[in-house]
């Protein structure tokens, strides 16, 4: 077992890193204060990682990507996990579900997409279909070689952003033992097509910057062309899909939480109280020990889970683990950071209650903690007909 890094991952880690540090870094409290990122801040930001060849890393090189194994993204996005991703999302990496393109789409929607010359989003989310997808009421009715769309889609991460949208949508119901269940297929929309609009979204206490909104379909009609993959198949290359972005918030968890440590370790070695530093007592000296362990233990679980991929094995349970985790671990680490500097580890002078804030977020979206100890039991007790 080979726990170390390549050369050719050393150089990417330190470059992502030095990227984040520079670029991301400084414009973190303006972003934080005004929960806005200027346009022509995020085109620069993109520009740059152009620049260094990084944007759409996550795709093989016959379409334009760097062609990055699981394992190197998944070193690449603990690094941006460092950073604001009010700021870091112009770092360019489109969702992977575009590979599902044909001949046409690709050269309208993936090839665009991975040169960063279109940003793309990706809506699943509804109002009364969070958890539960196969609940979900947008729906589209077909008429002749069209679809025609019809309901709301919410918490859709920086559709503002967007020039297409990755949609999924109910077309149609198919029986099964345990009752009707809705049939899932994958339409590409294109900003500005009629009867289709982004609004802003809701005021987040977490990832300020980084934004939500809500898409509505009043009697949008989209030709068949504009299906993802095949009719009634959405689920297939969703699972795809829920794979990356599971890893990548458990990656961006490791990534924030040393950022974290990072602070409070210095801080309790420097702060002096009682005529020594507090970290000489055991109170603040076993936080610490427990911080790191933790922190430690998700980024193992996080690149075990992605060299699974790799490897062709089966991952869903391992990806499961590293989110429920890294994300959980992510919330105690802030939180201990906090008390570490007690009172002024709430004060704004300090990032520490930023990321304690967006630390709440991670534990909800792309998967619940719920929801991942599903998949972990169930795949678990399987094997044994329960």
């Amino acid at each position: 077992m080979n726990f170390g890094l390549t050369d050719e991952q050393e150089m990417i880690v330190k470059t992502v890193r030095d990227f984040v540090e520079t670029e991301i870094y400084p414009h973190e409290d303006e972003v934080e204060r005004t929960g806005f990122v200027p346009p022509e801040l995020g085109q620069e930001i993109a520009r740059k990682c152009k620049d260094i060849g990084f944007f759409g890393c996550n795709f093989p090189e016959d379409v334009g990507g760097a062609g990055l194994d699981h394992t190197t993204f998944t070193l690449v996005e603990r690094e941006l996990g460092r950073g604001s991703m009010g700021l870091t999302v112009f770092f360019g990496r489109p969702s992977g579900i575009l590979m599902a393109c044909n001949d046409e789409q690709r050269e309208k929607y993936l090839l665009p997409a991975v040169k960063g010359d279109k940003f793309d989003a990706l809506a699943m989310t509804e109002p009364d279909a969070g958890s539960d997808v196969r609940g979900m009421k947008c729906f589209a009715r077909q008429d002749g070689d069209d679809w025609v769309v019809n309901g709301s889609k919410h918490f859709i991460s920086h559709a503002n952003i967007a020039d297409f949208v990755i949609v999924f949508i109910a077309t149609g119901e198919e029986q099964t033992p345990r009752g009707p269940k809705k049939l899932i297929t994958c339409f590409l929309v294109d900003r500005g097509t009629p009867g289709f609009e982004i609004r802003d979204g809701y005021n987040s206490v977490s990832h300020r910057g980084y934004k939500n909104c809500i898409l509505t379909f009043d009697e949008c009609r989209l030709p068949s062309s504009q299906i993802l993959g095949e009719l009634h198949k959405g689920f297939d290359i969703a699972n795809d899909w829920l794979y990356a972005t599971r890893i990548t918030v458990a990656a961006t968890s490791v990534g924030r939480a040393r950022r974290v440590f990072d602070y409070a370790l210095p801080y309790a070695a420097e702060r002096k109280q009682f005529g020594k530093p507090i970290g000489a007592n055991q109170g603040v000296s076993f936080k610490l020990a427990d911080m790191i362990t933790s922190i430690d233990a998700a980024d193992y679980l996080t690149l075990a889970a992605a060299w699974r991929l790799d490897q062709g094995l089966p991952a869903n349970r391992e990806i499961a683990s590293a989110k429920v985790f890294a994300t959980e671990m992510l919330a105690k680490v802030t939180d201990e950071a906090i008390q570490i500097f007690g009172g002024m580890g709430l004060m704004d002078d300090l990032p520490l209650a930023r990321f304690w804030r967006d630390a709440r977020v991670e534990r909800i979206w792309d998967g619940t903690s719920e929801i991942q100890r599903h998949i972990i039991s169930r795949d678990l007790l399987r094997p044994f007909g329960a």
